[in-house]
């Protein structure tokens, strides 16, 4: 009788429908999977709005015919208007930086790497993990359905200062298309703070007896301090987005004060634009290392691994974690040099910014001392995490300058800062998902990844990002804008 009923509950347990399987699953390595593929759906779409934006600076009289295809009535003869340009850059921005360096990276790792490195079976709760994808999964779909908007887009820029997203009537974008931003990143923050709090609880109660803290993996420190960051920081950008939303439809004046339009003088009184660029960078720079942390970590083990030798100064990497960890939250100010700070304050926030330096630089070290005599097997993850470790020091060297208020003055809202900003979050984010996607490949998906199409795939992206983004510094300096329309 028991062996019937063993037989039965194995049959049972066994016994998995298409949805239970691959849509509503609890099971880490596919919900890791579904993290993966929707953030490589977001980021071809995010790509192809670049492609199309830089068409039109390019050759801002030629029509084209993929232009013409995709944008519609926003783009009569391939050439596209003045506000879906905006649009582009706006949400562009937004699906690179947060659907696809935020959640596509640390989303798909941390589902698949915490369980397996800390010897537990799965996380805490699956069914809050399973939750956190598809809030995502919405966002995402959000975001993208406003597009589709009549009106346009988001046209804000991805940092969405008011009053152009605060006043519905400023620009096309700032109707019914701002408002579905809003509500697509509600969402994501929704998503991202359970996810974060489920790799938190994780790491600390589920690890596999004799695993202390400090004899964690590298990865598992990235993620564990990027789950934090996350905790702390989503919360203000979430408050900031619903006063936004108050100040859109409810005559609320936060952010909103002295504003004219049309010649007539808006009835908002009291608020300022400035509050929520604070609000904003408060989030906006421990996203920075939200981002690169992750990416990081899958470098410390990428390369310790390929060098066939333990990563060299364990505790001081662990130590530069923290370090960075904390100083991003006391770095903000640098994105606001230009907005009448104090120049003392201007001071700090400048000294504070170039001691991130330090264990940026010790994470660097430590990387190339890993490498130094090792025995190298320069496999695609191994020469991705190479990459990530040029792209780190070149985008690192270049946001000192950037962190010093008297530089950064001159060079504020030029390409200079798209250069940079690419290089060091974009890049090293990018090469970093590819490292760990070469390497963990067999582990998702139980095949290997073809070598030579790996070798090739590096070498395409990594010459030609530098190829695209390097000479941005030099236009920069001499002065071009960003986010400007050329005609």
């Amino acid at each position: 009788m028991s062996a019937e009923a063993h037989a039965h509950d194995e049959h049972h347990e066994h016994h998995e429908t298409f949805f239970t399987k691959y849509v509503f699953s609890t099971d880490h390595k596919m919900i890791a999977k579904q993290f993966l593929i929707t953030g490589m759906v977001m980021g071809v779409i995010g790509v192809v709005m670049s492609l199309l934006f830089r068409l039109q600076l390019a050759w801002p009289e030629k029509g084209f015919w993929i232009i013409d295809a995709l944008l519609g009535h926003h783009a009569e003869d391939g050439i596209m208007t003045p506000s879906i340009y905006l649009a582009l850059v706006t949400i562009h921005g937004t699906i690179m930086v947060f659907f696809v360096l935020t959640a596509g990276l640390s989303g798909t790792f941390s589902n698949l790497l915490i369980p397996l490195q800390i010897g537990a079976r799965d996380m805490a709760s699956g069914f809050i993990n399973m939750l956190s994808y598809w809030f995502f999964f919405a966002s995402s779909v959000v975001m993208v359905a406003s597009l589709f908007v009549e009106a346009g887009p988001a046209s804000a820029g991805w940092t969405i200062y008011p009053p152009l997203s605060a006043v519905e009537s400023a620009i096309p974008g700032s109707g019914a298309g701002m408002t579905l931003w809003l509500v697509s990143m509600t969402l994501f923050i929704v998503s991202s703070l359970m996810g974060a709090l489920n790799y938190i609880v994780t790491i600390l109660n589920l690890r596999t007896k004799g695993m202390s803290m400090t004899r964690l993996p590298l990865t598992i420190w990235a993620f564990f301090v990027t789950a934090i960051l996350g905790v702390l920081s989503f919360p203000v950008l979430l408050s900031a987005a619903l006063l936004l939303l108050f100040d859109r439809s409810m005559g609320t004046s936060f952010y909103l004060s002295d504003i004219m339009m049309a010649g007539e003088v808006l009835p908002n009184q009291g608020g300022s634009p400035v509050l929520f660029e604070h609000l904003f960078w408060f989030l906006g720079h421990p996203e920075v290392y939200i981002i690169l942390l992750p990416a990081l970590g899958i470098t410390s083990e990428v390369i310790s691994t390929s060098s066939r030798k333990p990563i060299f100064g364990y505790r001081a990497m662990i130590g530069s974690i923290l370090a960075i960890a904390f100083l991003s939250f006391i770095v903000w100010g640098h994105h606001m040099f230009i907005t009448g700070m104090n120049p003392f304050l201007g001071s700090v926030f400048t000294f504070t910014t170039l001691l991130i330096a330090i264990p940026s630089a010790v994470k660097a070290f430590n990387y190339i001392t890993t490498l130094w005599k090792g025995n190298l097997q320069f496999t695609p993850a191994m020469l991705f995490s190479v990459g990530l470790v040029s792209t780190f020091v070149a985008g690192g060297l270049t946001g000192i300058i950037l962190g010093d208020s008297a530089l950064d003055i001159n060079v504020h809202d030029t390409y200079f800062v798209v250069a940079h900003f690419h290089i060091v979050m974009g890049l090293s984010a990018i090469f970093g998902m590819f490292a760990g996607v070469y390497h963990w490949f067999p582990k998702m998906f139980g095949r290997r990844m073809n070598k030579t199409m790996g070798y090739l795939h590096f070498w395409i992206t990594f010459v030609c990002a530098y190829g695209v983004f390097f000479p941005m510094h030099f236009t920069g300096m001499a002065g071009l804008p960003r986010r400007y329309f050329r005609n």
